[in-house]
């Protein structure tokens, strides 16, 4: 190739040894098939006496040379630390029967080596590349470079940069045209907090980097460009969760004109299902339609907003059945018009009372009151602590309406209706992972393993009240066409519905959507009854209401992350896997050394002076308008 290497640290085979090529090539030509030059960094080191071996790994892999012992080059390789740079070069052999390394590429052969060129020195290493031994977070990312010399980490970025360039040419072959957005544009008055960048030549203004390009994608579409995609970097000043990294992102964006919901569904799911298919060929991915779940309904069965639907346990209300009974706790709570979920167990009847009593406590932990629960013995009698103090007829009811069966058990969760939905969705999941964790060996699994499972959560209220304030708000995407559009908007806010979706795989929301509000006169009727005046969102939103003006085709799009693709398909519940280079959960960059105070010239410069931090207060951002 060029004078570091003739071939990589994978590629060599037993048809480069001196054993196969001397059948093949005669002269000078075998003298140059057997010399080869490799370079990589030294990855492990192992002393046998009178052999060295010394395994070289680049990116391609790692093939194991040898020197022996008395050789002038021996002194030299024993000192090397491992990760120095080496270039070596050398003959190709045929390993023995019993040294042959089936787990390696390079496993039949190896290289003797006859000359060493040290390309770059390493110092002690502050963790191991050359084994799984485990890293402080802190210490992998002040180190970043070196945590991603290791091979799962290897792996997951090759995985990433894959997935994009399948996604890119899915996109391409619908029909999408590829479009950058600007990084530098005017903040944003709904969402997560902004990122701001001070102006140099107009002082005391900002630009703000994007939270997502959901105007210039908007704008693209009302310019005539009709499918538009771009795999775009998005920031968000906000904390950092294992499934949500702090500063940036990438998303897949794309939007289209002259389309329903279901066309925007039928344009992603093939780009989804083909990606999860193509790099997780071995499981099982839900076929394409993908289930349509209403946001009520979500809610009902699952208690939450983004299923796991591996998960068969559904949730299920009985609140009507508890309604006048002897069981005063939750007979208050339907008087008092709350809810009681109830989630059948199946053949939990059998787990020992400590398997319950450990739930109870769980519950209380989440804040829940605790978990109660009913035993079906196996002659589908009631019993446990409900079952004496419920009627008969509703104990049959509870099992008639869950479809519990003898040997099963029914939790219960019930409270005030938003506080215990959501509480009961977490039992859910808890519940069934329990039971996995405690069935018998030869028992199935109840949550579906190796499997991808897809959904569309539709339908969801445009508004909600405002838990502190109980004003009308927004309670998802204020750029979102109201369903019954004008019309809807004159009646009861929080019984409007709105055209807005999200895509969820295995508990996992991997992007908002919407079909747009692309009539003015609606858009100003929706911000209106979110408690906006007019001259406010005329002057918030001049740019988007200024182009609607000029004619705008419906429209509507979506943006899966990219990052949480490639989490699900690298097996990793951390997005800090699957980022070359990403914060801590303090939006810090260790290795960067970022944030950093700039200097005073530099203040000067932008002006700005420095300020003290302002008195902590409690995060009251609402949820981004889309991923």
């Amino acid at each position: 190739m060029n004078r570091y290497r003739t071939h990589t640290c994978g590629a060599l085979r037993k048809e480069h040894t001196a054993q196969e090529s001397g059948s093949q090539e005669k002269g000078a030509q075998k003298s140059d098939r057997r010399q080869v030059r490799l370079s990589g960094w030294l990855h492990r080191k192992r002393d046998h006496g009178n052999l060295l071996f010394l395994d070289l790994r680049d990116r391609y892999g790692i093939t194991q040379c040898v020197i022996e012992q008395g050789t002038p080059l021996f002194n030299q390789a024993e000192a090397l630390k491992l990760e120095t740079v080496l270039s070596v070069l050398g003959e190709v052999v045929l390993r023995s029967d019993e040294t042959r390394n089936p787990a390696l590429a390079t496993g039949e052969v190896e290289l003797r080596i006859q000359e060493l060129e040290i390309l770059g020195q390493a110092d002690p290493l502050p963790l191991q590349v050359n084994s799984d031994e485990p890293a402080g977070e802190e210490v992998r990312l002040r180190y970043r470079y070196l945590d991603l010399r290791r091979a799962p980490m290897q792996e997951r970025i090759l995985l990433r940069n894959a997935v994009i360039q399948s996604i890119r040419r899915r996109m391409v072959e619908q029909g999408f045209s590829e479009f950058q957005t600007p990084i530098l544009t005017a903040a944003s008055p709904e969402g997560a907090r902004d990122y701001l960048v001070p102006s140099r030549l107009h002082p005391n203004k900002f630009y703000a980097l994007p939270q997502a390009p959901q105007i210039f994608k908007q704008l693209l579409m009302i310019a005539g460009f009709d499918k538009y995609f771009q795999i775009a970097p998005c920031f968000r000043d906000e904390d950092a969760r294992a499934d949500r990294s702090p500063g940036e992102f990438y998303q897949l964006d794309f939007e289209m004109s002259f389309v329903e919901q279901e066309d925007i569904f039928a344009a992603l799911e093939p780009v989804l299902h083909g990606v999860f298919e193509e790099f997780a060929p071995n499981a099982a991915i839900t076929p394409a339609p993908f289930p349509r779940i209403a946001y009520g309904q979500a809610m009902t069965r699952y208690g939450s907003d983004k299923p796991d639907l591996r998960n068969p346990l559904e949730l299920c209300e009985v609140a009507d059945i508890f309604s006048g009974s002897g069981f005063r706790i939750f007979a208050e709570v339907a008087k008092q018009g709350g809810i009681v979920r109830a989630l059948r167990a199946p053949q939990a009847a059998r787990r020992p009372r400590s398997f319950f009593d450990r739930l109870n406590d769980w519950a209380r932990e989440i804040g829940a009151n605790g978990l109660g629960y009913l035993i079906y013995d196996d002659q589908g009698t009631g019993q446990g602590p409900i079952a004496r103090n419920l009627e008969p007829d509703r104990i049959e009811a509870l099992a008639k309406r869950t479809d519990a069966q003898p040997g099963d058990a029914l939790f219960f969760i019930a409270g005030e209706a938003r506080t215990a939905a959501v509480q009961a969705g977490l039992a859910r999941d808890e519940v069934a992972r329990r039971l996995d964790e405690t069935r018998e060996a030869k028992t199935p699994p109840l949550i579906e393993q190796n499997a991808f499972r897809f959904c569309w959560i539709t339908d969801f209220p445009m508004y909600e009240p405002d838990p502190e304030t109980g004003k009308v708000r927004f309670s998802h995407n204020p750029f979102s066409m109201p369903q019954g559009g004008l019309e809807a908007l004159n009646g009861d806010p929080l019984s409007v519905l709105a055209y807005q979706y999200d895509i969820v795989c295995n508990g996992t929301e991997l992007s908002s959507g919407a079909i747009r509000n692309h009539v003015p006169e609606i858009m100003l009727k929706a911000f209106e009854i979110a408690g906006y005046q007019r001259k406010d969102v005329e002057e918030q939103f001049t740019g988007i209401l200024s182009a609607l003006r000029f004619g705008a085709p419906p429209h509507g799009g979506s943006a899966p992350g990219i990052d949480r693709i490639v989490m699900l398909l690298a097996n990793t519940t951390n997005l800090r896997e699957v980022v070359a280079f990403p914060m801590n959960q303090r939006a810090e960059d260790l290795m960067m050394h970022a944030p950093a105070e700039i200097t005073p010239e530099r203040l000067r410069e932008l002006h700005l002076r420095p300020a003290p931090p302002p008195p902590t207060t409690k995060d009251t951002t609402t949820k981004n308008t889309e991923n």
